[in-house]
């Protein structure tokens, strides 16, 4: 048997913030920086994972605050810190466990509030794309990208060619040529951006052709003078393989009230290569109860039987019609159907907040989460089998930390598919490090297919179960 039946009833998430010495609310940021095989937190201070027994907060990083993400820039082997919001801050890791302050573009975007670390160009440096959002009626900053020259040079190649209000921003291959795309989750009823990256250090919308951009309705104006059709509130998106079918799926989270005429969150199924990767709506029928201020969404396999659930934060206490809004917590039943299980897990009744991430902080196999403030441990007695991979570039085709890369297993008739990720939902970030459920599988060994940056192809075989490997470039 490959999926855990009815095993939600066994779940249960223990608060562990004050054991574990933890309490912030920013946008979190999973990441070993030290390398000592534990992942650690950026929430715009840094957190150091003490053996998966606590967090200790880092008062001398060098790190000066803000909202950030993790890559390896220079492909020294050490996660180096990007810093998206006011004029921007690049933070290279030195190896001691501090941090140096390195020359960066000041950044056009003023206030953003997402980016990503991509290689636009596949030459093994980590670029970045990042989102720029707005001034309430007076301006729409633009989205923009840079390109990474090399010894700590970034040169700013491309820019929107109109200024969107964009909040959320990440990346996947979705359509498998070998260069990571960027979505982009643009706010006030505008349409989201699916930029198909050109391999030329730009980028081509293809939201509408793709239709990931949402359900266009009447055309309207806005500050800056564009104009567009009227879509959704969309603040944080995010990719994952949600039918086992090898392509990488879209989610989109869109806060929306209750009026007509406003996209309601969507979940859109990929339709690989024999629709030319066109996305199809398979939100009518997926169970996601609506709430007016959903936020930000992020993708985790919480009980190992190999299908995705969904945690989605909302930012109002109390919407509109004095109704209760809350973050929930969606298990996966696979056909694209998803039960609420926020009150069995329980991580019911948590306060409005954009902080969201998926890590397995205690290494013993499952996912536990960041959110709302706190650190919920995954303390579920019966979990499927499991298996985490890190990869390895080897910084000269492939970028060290491995963004961007994907892998798949074949189980059966289903392909379980994970992707290397620096940005999901709203400014958040999930583990680089890869996480699999396997269910009752009944084995203990199975093979992969890694697809590095460039599409080159990786064949890895009779990997351990209920293990963590490693896995480098060859």
């Amino acid at each position: 048997m490959f999926v855990l039946t009815n095993s939600s009833v066994f779940g249960e998430f223990t608060d562990v913030s004050g054991e574990f010495g933890f309490g912030d609310n920013g946008k979190a940021a999973f990441g070993d920086y030290n390398n000592d095989g534990f992942t650690d937190l950026y929430t715009g201070k840094i957190w150091r994972n003490e053996g998966g027994k606590g967090f200790v907060l880092v008062a001398d990083s060098g790190v000066e605050g803000g909202e950030g993400i993790w890559g390896d820039y220079d492909n020294d082997g050490n996660l180096d810190l990007f810093v998206f919001t006011g004029a921007g801050a690049l933070y290279r890791n030195t190896g001691d466990g501090s941090f140096k302050k390195i020359s960066f573009p000041e950044l056009p975007t003023r206030n953003s509030r997402g980016a990503v670390w991509i290689d636009i160009n596949n030459d093994s440096l980590l670029d970045l794309y990042v989102g720029g959002y707005e001034i309430w009626q007076q301006a729409v900053h633009p989205d923009v990208a840079y390109l990474n020259k090399g010894n700590g040079v970034f040169e700013e190649v491309w820019r929107t060619p109109e200024n969107y209000s964009a909040r959320g921003v990440t990346a996947a291959d979705y359509d498998g040529d070998g260069f990571v795309d960027v979505y982009v989750s643009n706010y006030r009823l505008q349409p989201n951006f699916l930029w198909k990256n050109n391999q030329k250090n730009g980028f081509e919308n293809i939201a509408e052709k793709s239709k990931s951009q949402g359900i266009p309705d009447e055309v309207i104006g806005y500050t800056g003078g564009i104009s567009y059709p009227v879509c959704g509130h969309t603040i944080g998106s995010c990719f994952g393989d949600l039918d086992n079918d090898g392509w990488v799926d879209l989610f989109v989270g869109n806060f929306s009230h209750p009026r007509a005429g406003q996209d309601r969150p969507q979940f859109l199924r990929n339709g690989g290569a024999a629709t030319d990767f066109v996305f199809e709506d398979k939100s009518s029928d997926a169970g996601l109860a609506w709430q007016e201020s959903f936020a930000s969404p992020t993708f985790g396999d919480f009980n190992n039987d190999g299908t995705q659930d969904l945690f989605f934060t909302t930012v109002y206490g109390v919407g509109s019609g004095n109704i209760r809004n809350y973050p929930v917590l969606y298990q996966g039943r696979g056909d694209w159907v998803f039960e609420d299980v926020t009150a069995i897990q329980k991580v019911s009744d948590l306060p409005p907040t954009y902080q969201a991430a998926w890590a397995d902080i205690d290494n013993d196999g499952d996912l536990d989460l960041c959110t709302a403030g706190k650190i919920f441990r995954n303390d579920n007695q019966l979990t499927g089998k499991w298996l985490k991979i890190r990869l390895v570039g080897d910084g000269k085709r492939v970028n060290k930390s491995g963004i961007g890369a994907i892998v798949r297993i074949k189980v059966g008739d289903e392909i379980i598919t994970r992707h290397v990720e620096s940005g999901i939902g709203e400014g958040n970030q999930n583990d680089l490090m890869l996480h699999f459920g396997f269910g009752e599988l009944n084995a203990d060994k199975v093979d992969a297919e890694v697809t590095w940056p460039g599409n080159y192809r990786q064949a890895v075989g009779e990997l351990k179960l209920n293990a963590t490997h490693a896995i480098s470039v060859e």
